[in-house]
């Protein structure tokens, strides 16, 4: 039985560092005073967001981890009818690990946290965070102060704060780095954390390091602010710094980062990162979250007047003895490392301990010591699961384990000679799975399992494809093998899919009154180079469909492809038009009578259905002239990229924004209005769709109608490339959400 809240205060009185005790207890009198209705719901939601407190779906009955979770939330089984509360529901808990960072004594309480208040199961995440899911909210004031007492805290984990700030999880012992930034990372975070300076954003801020460059490391190019660790000749002397990157994030329109500083000396990281989070709350958007980011703000100046806002800015900071004082802590030359003999695999008469030390042991940049990669299928870990590898950690390692955005675990510095007891260790705890950082280790985020803005089953459609690619019979091409597969639930991109070799996100379409869940399938991507290049939507497929689309893909690479190529520059030289022409025939849906099983998701067998199925001919007539209309406009979305590919950027914006027109007019259409020109369309857009709330998606709000604002009012303007980059994106969300509009508008949603 589950300890009060007020048996775990007194309990853990004197064990909380003070300031975090003083927060939760604020935290749990708004917690009380919310349940009594004393604090609006809007100030409460911001409240337990900055605390990592949120809700979470429970609209699709599905599995977590093998448990029922409408057993979990409601004993009896059964959800209520009508709307679903935090206080009738459980949600998700965001524990916030900076640099993925955490000890064998944290990953226990994380255990006793998962088995007590969720699933059993802790889900790590693409930046480096536990989740658990299921939590009461009455119970999370408890969780908060048994993480506290270790160290942990979930302030600003989500809300418009800085969230986690996320590294290299094998910075410290890589051969390529220029320096380990672990102590960085975790300076700035802690800096930031609850700095007066980060209250007052329009949204999240996200910070990321890499050692190296050319690697994935941390993905720098996609934060608002990502740090490149680089070293310079100075007096003689070698001079740590970074290259500073800002602006940069992936969402619905993905951005690169922009270069602040080429080399921003070590001292003025902290300095230089607080006045840049002040400009951002100064002048960052308040009002409309849907262009609320850092990005958002750094284009529309210029990133030279945005340099010259920030030197003003950080000219007038008072001193503050923080931004050096940890400098003086870091080590400037590698631990020692050990004299060990690696014994060849057969020596070692282990069973599968060959393929797993090929995949998942990197060998440090200290001799005689490896990083060991823990493969988490989905990014799961059960209880006990975590306590076994806090027990490894201790006993291997040197106490510490990181979390990665491959939503995996690290354990560093294990012993050469140690590699198989580890292996056996994990593998009697089924934690022994290889292929890290290959095609089958598939990121994934919680789709609709738990995620209210999840449109498809991502965690299903990446559980079948590992299923195919690891089981029976699945060997595959070495340059198969190094592929990445990344899945996002929804248009959000917190699977990542801009940066995969084959990427996917969830969307849906409509077909004889009936809900069909699809992936649009993203090509072009490029995981190195700290996400070093976005791909592009080329087509939508039916989820069921998926797994050949990605055997058409690595089929043909593998036959076609020259010496050394990536898939990225394979793509590239077959040209997009080749790749969409590949999976054409899959993009069709067959009839419901003809093959049921497309009209379910993975791992869930009932059928998406919305709304009567008797519609009269009338509206089939309808529907089927609105799907004529809406294939003749994503034919000119992807004739833009074609013309974006041979660099004919004018033509790309043309097509893209007819594009536009062409759906926001069947749209129209569909609801009696024949409007003439650009102008006429997109006024009469705004008044009878977009001001009605009717082109409204419940997450997004009218973030994709005003992409179709903006392009049309913009249309005489010069293009960039890169504008053009971001309005063909742009196009291909807005034609989704027009699809989502058509079946609302259309289709009434069953009781």
């Amino acid at each position: 039985m589950k300890a009060s809240n007020a048996l775990w205060k007194e309990a853990l009185a004197g064990r909380m560092p003070e300031r975090l005790a003083r927060e939760i207890d604020a935290y749990e009198t708004d917690v009380a005073l919310r349940k009594q209705g004393k604090i609006d719901e809007r100030v409460f939601g911001e409240t337990r967001l900055r605390r990592g407190a949120y809700g979470q779906r429970y609209d699709n009955g599905q599995r977590y981890d093998g448990r029922a979770v409408r057993k979990l939330a409601y004993p009896s089984g059964e959800l209520t009818k009508g709307p679903h509360t935090l206080w009738d529901a459980p949600g998700m808990q965001r524990i916030k690990l900076p640099f993925g960072g955490v000890t064998p004594e944290q990953l226990e309480v994380v255990a006793e946290l998962a088995e007590e208040y969720s699933a059993g199961v802790a889900h790590v995440t693409t930046r480096q965070d536990f989740q658990l899911h299921f939590v009461h909210i009455e119970d999370t004031p408890s969780l908060m102060r048994r993480l506290a007492a270790v160290g942990v805290t979930t302030r600003e984990a989500c809300g418009n704060t800085v969230r986690n700030v996320t590294a290299c999880p094998i910075a410290g012992v890589c051969r390529t780095q220029a320096f380990d930034v672990t102590p960085y990372a975790k300076a700035l975070a802690y800096f930031l954390l609850g700095h007066p300076d980060t209250q007052e954003f329009g949204r999240k801020f996200k910070i990321a390091f890499s050692g190296c460059r050319d690697e994935a490391c941390g993905l720098a190019r996609m934060h608002d602010i990502g740090a490149i660790a680089a070293v310079r000749e100075a007096e003689g002397k070698q001079k740590r710094g970074f290259t500073l990157l800002v602006g940069g994030g992936l969402g619905t329109v993905p951005q690169q980062a922009k270069v602040f500083a080429e080399f921003l000396p070590e001292e003025e990281l902290l300095p230089v990162a607080q006045a840049i989070c002040r400009v951002f709350a100064r002048l960052g958007e308040k009002k409309n979250r849907n262009t609320a980011r850092l990005k958002f703000l750094v284009n529309k100046l210029g990133i030279e007047e945005f340099r010259r806002l920030v030197a003003e800015e950080r000219a007038s900071l008072p001193p503050d003895e923080r931004w050096t004082a940890y400098l003086h802590e870091i080590p400037r030359e590698d631990p020692p490392g050990a004299r060990a003999e690696l014994l060849p695999a057969e020596a070692l008469g282990c069973n599968g301990f060959a393929a797993w030390r090929a995949s998942n042991v990197y060998p440090q940049r200290q001799a005689g010591f490896a990083a060991v990669t823990v493969t988490l299928p989905l990014g799961d870990i059960s209880a006990a699961q975590l306590r076994v590898l806090a027990d490894i950690a201790r006993r291997f390692g040197r106490g510490e384990v990181r979390l990665t955005v491959e939503q995996n675990a690290v354990v560093r510095w294990v012993r050469e000679s140690d590699l198989a007891a580890v292996y056996a260790e994990l593998k009697a705890a089924g934690l022994g799975e290889g292929g890290a950082g290959t095609i089958t280790d598939i990121t994934a985020c919680p789709g609709t399992d738990t995620c209210k803005l999840g449109i498809a089953s991502s965690r299903g459609l990446a559980g079948e494809l590992r299923r195919r690619f690891a089981g029976p019979g699945g060997e595959l091409d070495e340059a198969v093998r190094n592929l990445h597969v990344k899945i996002s639930g929804c248009f959000n991109s917190c699977g990542h899919h801009h940066l995969a070799d084959l990427g996917f996100y969830g969307v849906s379409r409509n077909k004889d009154a009936y809900t069909v869940p699809h992936f649009q399938v993203v090509i072009g991507g490029q995981w190195r180079d700290n996400g070093g290049a976005y791909g592009l939507a080329i087509g939508a497929a039916p989820s069921k469909r998926i797994p050949l689309v990605v055997a058409r893909f690595t089929e043909r690479f593998v036959r076609e492809r020259t010496d050394g190529e990536s898939f990225q520059a394979f793509a590239g030289r077959i040209g997009k038009a080749a790749c969409k022409e590949m999976i054409e025939d899959l993009l069709e849906v067959p009839s419901h009578s003809e093959d049921p099983s497309f009209y379910s998701d993975w791992g869930d067998p009932r059928e998406f259905t919305t709304g009567d199925r008797s519609t009269g001919e009338g509206a089939g007539i309808m529907v089927s002239k609105f799907d004529f209309r809406m294939a003749a406009c994503e034919r000119q979305v992807f004739e833009a990229q074609l013309r974006y590919e041979k660099g004919d950027v004018e033509a790309a914006a043309r097509l893209a924004l007819e594009a536009m027109l062409g759906g926001a007019a069947a749209l129209l259409e569909s609801q009696g209005v024949s409007p003439g020109g650009p102008e006429e369309i997109a006024a009469e857009f705004r008044s009878r769709l977009y001001d009605t709330q009717l082109f409204w998606d419940p997450y997004a709000g009218g973030k994709f109608g005003q992409y179709f604002f903006h392009a049309v009012a913009s249309s005489a303007e010069p293009k960039t490339a890169e504008r053009v980059r971001y309005l063909i994106e742009e196009a291909q969300l807005f034609l989704e959400a027009c699809y989502a509009c058509r079946t609302k508008l259309t289709v009434p949603v069953k009781a």
